[in-house]
């Protein structure tokens, strides 16, 4: 069985269908599906397995980006995430989940080019870019856009 055949698997028993059916769709065994299912705990009714699945997330069992079994610390915040790497790729792929308050957005104007821009979540900035700082902190009389 492929990595590719592995996921649909995974992919198509989330969404409830049974053994039988995704063996049709995939060209595979209905014994095969239904072994690898038990293996990796998606057997039982399909309709349920979606379900446990949603549930366990809800609980911090699973990873939330890819729904490994995680193990929870016995002090501190409950994890979300199984690894770095998988928080970091549910982050950027989730970016409306963010909660940005109003009250940490700030306006500014560059020092360097005169630009307006905004920032979120930095009360001391100062250029809109490290573009802009290098050039103000090191070019100034070189090249500089300001002295002609």
């Amino acid at each position: 069985m492929t990595d590719y055949e592995k996921e649909k698997i995974r992919e198509l028993r989330l969404k409830g269908i049974g053994y039988k059916g995704i063996a049709a769709l995939l060209g595979l065994s209905r014994d095969s599906i239904r072994s690898f299912c038990k293996r990796n705990n998606l057997d039982g009714a399909s309709c349920v397995v979606s379900l446990n699945i949603e549930e366990k997330i809800k609980k911090n069992l699973l990873c939330v980006c890819c729904e490994k079994p995680i193990k929870q610390k016995y002090q501190g915040r409950n994890r979300r995430f199984c690894s770095e790497e998988c928080r970091r790729k549910w982050w950027r792929e989730n970016q409306s989940e963010r909660n940005k308050s109003e009250d940490a957005t700030y306006k500014y104007t560059c020092l360097h080019c005169g630009k307006e821009f905004t920032v979120y979540g930095n009360k001391k900035r100062k250029y809109c870019s490290h573009n802009c700082y290098i050039k103000d902190r090191f070019w100034i009389g070189e090249d500089d856009e300001r002295t002609n």
